[in-house]
């Protein structure tokens, strides 16, 4: 198969697998607490990580590497996955789906703001233009979260806003991390892997060990921080055009929404999609060049 043609094939799994996971998020929380849910599906991701290492012949090397990266990954495993997965998932559990998941998506717009300290960029007109659409794409999605509860969950909408900023630091850090994607990321896992195990047991909190439950964490473990990540990298280190490519992100929170309202049964508003409307222009905005 030509490359390109695999670059789409594993671009085009990446996002509709990252379509399904607001949907997933919810579902699994029905069985499992926050912790309970991090955890379980961070030893799923963790699993999944060493046996692509493992298959790669990689494994061991990639264990002993850990030790020349602990200062690296300590600062990345502690924002990915635990702060902000701890932060998305109380986001999830407060709000509904069909307003967590675009708000989530606002973090491309955060990054743009936060390169100005981290990267010491310059934010552009198109920058500017870009907040202002993707924030004002916010406040209309609250509105619809507040037609579908009857109140405005205000701490909910917080922790979401809170994620994309904790998403995008991640992202702008991890770009200066001298280790491969994939090792930073198992690196990552395995050293946050036994402070989740501790975190559920000083809460006392435990596992739902129904076939729902597991067969719910084994897929977030699995397609929102693990394999779907492998096949984002995998598609842009295929291409010559990540530019075209990058653009079929934008399908991901629309087919998502459908999902929310097909499996979930939230009842869509119309303030749903002109919000996202205004948070994908804000973001192909912030994506512009000066």
């Amino acid at each position: 198969m030509h490359p390109e043609r695999k670059a789409l094939f594993f671009a085009l799994a990446a996002v509709l697998l990252w379509s399904t996971v607001a949907t997933a998020f919810k579902l699994a929380l029905q069985y499992n607490s926050v912790p309970a849910l991090l955890f379980g599906a961070s030893l799923t991701s963790l699993l999944a990580l060493a046996a692509t290492l493992y298959r790669q012949g990689r494994l061991k090397t990639a264990v002993f590497q850990l030790r020349h990266n602990l200062k690296t990954t300590t600062l990345l495993g502690a924002i990915n996955p635990v702060i902000y997965y701890l932060v998305l998932f109380e986001a999830y559990r407060r709000l509904p789906a069909q307003v967590a998941q675009p708000v989530n998506y606002t973090w491309a717009i955060t990054l743009a703001l936060l390169s100005v300290p981290i990267l010491k960029h310059r934010l552009t007109r198109f920058d500017l233009a870009g907040l202002l659409l993707g924030y004002s794409g916010v406040v209309v999605i609250s509105i619809a979260g507040k037609n579908i509860t009857g109140s405005l969950d205000g701490i909910g909408l917080t922790l979401a806003l809170i994620s994309t900023l904790l998403w995008a630091a991640f992202w702008l850090l991890n770009t200066r991390s001298a280790v491969e994607p994939l090792v930073q990321l198992f690196h990552n896992f395995l050293l946050a892997t036994p402070f989740l195990a501790l975190l559920l047991i000083i809460t006392g909190q435990s596992l739902s060990l129904t076939v729902p439950s597991l067969l719910s964490l084994v897929y977030v473990g699995l397609f929102e921080m693990g394999i779907t990540f492998m096949l984002w990298q995998q598609a842009l280190s295929l291409t010559q055009r990540a530019a075209q490519i990058g653009t079929l992100i934008f399908l991901s929170p629309l087919i998502s929404l459908f999902l929310i309202s097909w499996i979930l049964k939230e009842p869509l508003q119309w303030q749903t999609f002109a919000g996202l409307g205004l948070i994908i222009g804000g973001v192909w905005l912030s994506k512009r060049k000066a």
